[in-house]
């Protein structure tokens, strides 16, 4: 296919993972960040050392910290900026986009906004003009960026309500080893992205408690049910939790020590104070504020979601976590399903 330039807004481990998958298709890159001292380093050293170590960038991935010179003329124009950020970053866009440009938007941030509870495509669509752009799409699945610099063999999901915007955005980044699906579930993809960051402090938690297999898989399988039930209330297909945006990525999230997710429920389930958590990480935890987005929406669904519910009354109410887990395996009696 020709070769296309693509910005990338956000220079965290995720946003310079997928710039330089871009760049290694050899597309023209522009990563931007608002930390100006990070352009040096990767624009001369080839590294981000405070998100992926010491692991060398294609060199066609040029930082800046100039948002406007980084979506001149871009043909894609991705979002990997914390949720919590991606409202102000959008209006931000909007401001140097030109009608003759038009660029395909891609949500690459799993999260729900706090407060509006709405997704970050939702977000894109709401503060960027339909004439400023060609279409919408997410990108999501079991992706860590640390893998996916080194080249682990990784597979995930383009969608859009238009296929044919989830079709352009799978060929510019598919290739050997970041291998591309595409579909056209926007919700249910958004959903799984965000609500397993949840399930994955549950799954941290269990970790340093001494839980074995019996008790992850447990938690596994109904987090996924809660995700599931919550994400086909708001019109998800429920096939979509079956694959890679959701019980893949859903696996990968609550099972690895990249996922700052799990290793914030490693702390949690040390006795680490949130506070003391969120300080020690140094990086978004996007579970932490989607957890009380998920718990207030369940509420206002009328959605069954026990372990949402108890990892919410850890993190904001301060409950023990034995006795959450305790409360869970004495619930009344009830037939399987999702």
């Amino acid at each position: 296919m020709n070769k296309s330039k693509i910005a990338v807004l956000g220079a965290g481990s995720w946003g310079t993972a997928l710039a330089n998958v871009a760049a290694e298709n050899g597309h023209t890159v522009r990563l931007w960040t608002y930390k100006a001292d990070q352009v040096p380093e990767i624009n001369e050293q080839h590294t981000n050392q405070h998100y992926l170590g010491a692991v060398q960038l294609n060199a066609n991935v040029v930082a800046t910290a100039d948002m406007a010179a980084a979506v001149e003329g871009a043909d894609l124009v991705l979002s990997v900026v914390p949720t919590k950020a991606t409202r102000q970053v959008a209006q931000q866009l909007s401001t140097y986009l030109q009608t003759d440009q038009q660029p395909v938007l891609v949500a690459a941030t799993k999260g729900l906004e706090p407060g509006t509870f709405k997704r970050v495509s939702q977000i894109l669509a709401e503060e960027v003009p339909e004439t400023l752009r060609a279409g919408i799409g997410v990108i999501s699945g079991p992706s860590h960026a640390e893998g996916v610099v080194k080249h682990d063999p990784t597979l995930v999901t383009a969608v859009s309500d238009d296929l044919a915007v989830a079709e352009l955005i799978q060929a510019n980044f598919n290739n050997q080893t970041f291998r591309v699906y595409s579909g056209t579930d926007v919700i249910g993809t958004e959903f799984g992205g965000a609500l397993k960051n949840v399930i994955a402090i549950g799954a941290g938690a269990l970790e340093t408690l001494g839980y074995d297999a019996n008790a992850k898989a447990a938690l596994f399988t109904r987090g996924l049910a809660e995700i599931s039930r919550l994400g086909q209330a708001f019109g998800a297909n429920p096939i979509t939790f079956m694959g890679l945006a959701g019980v893949g990525d859903l696996f990968v999230t609550a099972t690895s020590i990249h996922s700052r997710n799990f290793r914030a429920g490693e702390q949690l389930g040390a006795g680490k104070a949130l506070n003391e958590v969120i300080e020690d990480m140094g990086m978004v935890i996007e579970g932490i504020s989607t957890t009380k987005v998920a718990y207030e929406l369940a509420q206002q669904k009328h959605v069954e979601m026990p372990i949402t519910t108890m990892i919410y009354q850890v993190l904001y109410q301060g409950k023990d976590i034995q006795a959450g887990i305790q409360e869970l395996m004495g619930r009344p009696l009830q037939k399987e399903g999702f």
